[in-house]
């Protein structure tokens, strides 16, 4: 696989729909805000939806992919929480760090580059990851963006609730548990692949719409740390977690554990960006949106390198 074939295929449609977002804010003066509320709401619902309820997976193999996933999270964010502290880092900006630092991009940049490195089993694994990444980041991931709102625990967790797409999970699992999933021809089925195909590039116009406005000078130091967590030390934090769960309840499918560590590897996933446009709030000095903005766009071009280099020693068996 040749650093060309992984650029034109994952990273060149992110960055051209990316750069889009970025002209429509420059010239245009977009508000980004009603972007994000129609994709937390409506888009990102649909997606996790359709893909959770269309998955070929064997139950055996998911069970795996869950725990691999869960370990890998708990895991990123302690040592996330750990260092942001260190660093000097508080509330918000500490939740923004800690958000960028634990979630991966694994559905507009990971599933295509799931498909093309491991074929039909990756992006099967990639959309199981990728809902199960939706309900870690509606759930934990607007408590830690809102968490200094000022708003008290609880009050963030009654937002956390007041969120459709948890509640659209529990239904989709419950639909394929009965053996009730609509036909892929049905009108519903038809609809919520729509609704769910177009989440992608809208995050991807959210992004670029904030990137318009970001100091990327005045973001640069935190925005390295952030970076590091997520390209250098969550890749191997990763392999730990599927050796562990391999260990535990055993993965069965090699190709499944290399594709969930190569999925959780990706940069910083553009969905925190909504979150913490929607929940959080700005502070002096370095805005939590800016930094998110920021640590997305460096995190995306510098993986063109990680993520290379990542797919070669999994293909070669090197790791997992």
């Amino acid at each position: 696989m040749s650093l060309l074939g992984i650029f034109a295929s994952a990273i060149l449609p992110v960055v051209g729909v990316a750069v889009l977002g970025f002209l429509l804010g420059r010239f245009e003066n977009v508000d980004a805000d009603p972007l994000n509320t129609i994709t937390v709401y409506v888009l990102a619902p649909a997606l996790v939806v359709h893909s959770l309820t269309t998955s070929e997976l064997a139950g055996g193999t998911i069970l795996s992919v869950v725990a691999a996933v869960g370990l890998f999270t708990a895991a990123m964010l302690a040592v996330a929480e750990g260092i942001g502290r260190l660093w000097g880092h508080t509330e918000p900006l500490l939740g923004a760090f800690v958000l960028v630092s634990v979630f991966p991009n694994t559905g507009n940049y990971g599933i295509p580059l799931a498909d093309f490195a491991f074929g039909p089993t990756g992006r099967s694994v990639a959309v199981l990851v990728t809902a199960l990444q939706g309900v870690l980041l509606y759930t934990v991931g607007i408590y830690v963006a809102a968490r200094g709102s000022g708003s008290s625990p609880l009050a963030d967790m009654r937002r956390v609730f007041g969120v459709p797409l948890v509640y659209a999970v529990v239904l989709a699992l419950a639909v394929r548990w009965l053996g009730v999933v609509p036909p892929t021809e049905s009108t519903l089925m038809q609809t919520l692949a729509l609704l769910g195909n177009a989440s992608i590039p809208v995050m991807l116009l959210i992004l670029g719409i904030q990137l318009s406005s970001v100091d990327v000078a005045g973001t640069l130091r935190p925005v390295g740390v952030a970076s590091a967590l997520k390209l250098l030390l969550a890749p191997l934090v990763a392999t730990g977690a599927v050796l562990a769960t391999d260990g535990l309840v055993g993965f069965g499918n090699g190709t499944a554990a290399r594709v969930v560590v190569l999925l959780l590897a990706t940069p910083t996933g553009v969905t925190t960006l909504i979150l913490v446009g929607a929940f959080s709030v700005d502070e002096a000095g370095v805005e939590p949106g800016e930094f998110v903005s920021a640590t997305v766009f460096v995190t995306t071009v510098a993986s063109v390198l990680t993520v290379t280099l990542l797919v070669a020693a999994l293909q070669s068996g090197l790791l997992v």
